[in-house]
């Protein structure tokens, strides 16, 4: 007996895995605020636990505004990543796209956004690994930065101009396809 999987199913699981990244991008972001917020505001010593049990203690006791800055810039990365997401399950919800004309400007529209948000991300990650490279150079312990979330620079620019390729070429489809509906 073959069991057939249908795009529809697909679609469906891949919905559910963006709800389920989409709620960890959301609960992390949050608690990457407020760690930073309680630490630099209400109890120095949470910055020994800052988030996920990474250490930022040495670099609150060198200086708070940079630890605030790097907080700062792996809130903005995961609220990007979060933000990235919300996007791909809007699609889901508002059935945006639809299986029978899926290449429209809304796709096109959709395409650019998610690349926009992953150079985005791309952005603030090479931030991130350039600001704590600059720290280490200072003598300061900085935990590695998968630990922090900002690892991958590359692998998101990478993605940025792949998704912007694609786009433009779908653009350039739906662009032959409205002249070949007014021509007919």
């Amino acid at each position: 007996m073959e069991i057939k999987i249908t795009t529809r199913q697909i679609l469906n699981v891949l919905q559910i895995i963006s709800w389920v990244l989409f709620i960890g991008l959301c609960v992390q972001a949050g608690g990457v605020i407020f760690s930073a917020l309680f630490a630099a505001f209400v109890k120095p010593v949470a910055a020994t636990e800052f988030w996920a049990n990474v250490d930022l203690s040495e670099l609150y006791a060198y200086d708070r505004g940079h630890f605030l800055a790097l907080a700062l810039v792996i809130a903005i990365a995961s609220v990007l990543k979060a933000l990235l997401f919300y996007t791909i399950i809007r699609v889901f919800i508002k059935k945006e796209l639809t299986l029978k004309q899926p290449f429209t400007a809304r796709l096109v529209r959709f395409i650019q956004t998610a690349a926009a948000l992953s150079l985005a991300i791309g952005f603030f990650c090479l931030y991130g690994f350039t600001y704590t490279e600059g720290l280490a150079e200072k003598g300061i312990d900085i935990p590695d930065l998968s630990l922090l979330h900002i690892d991958g620079a590359d692998v998101w620019l990478l993605m940025a101009v792949v998704l912007f390729i694609i786009a433009q070429v779908i653009k350039r489809g739906v662009e032959i396809q409205e002249e070949n509906d007014l021509t007919v």
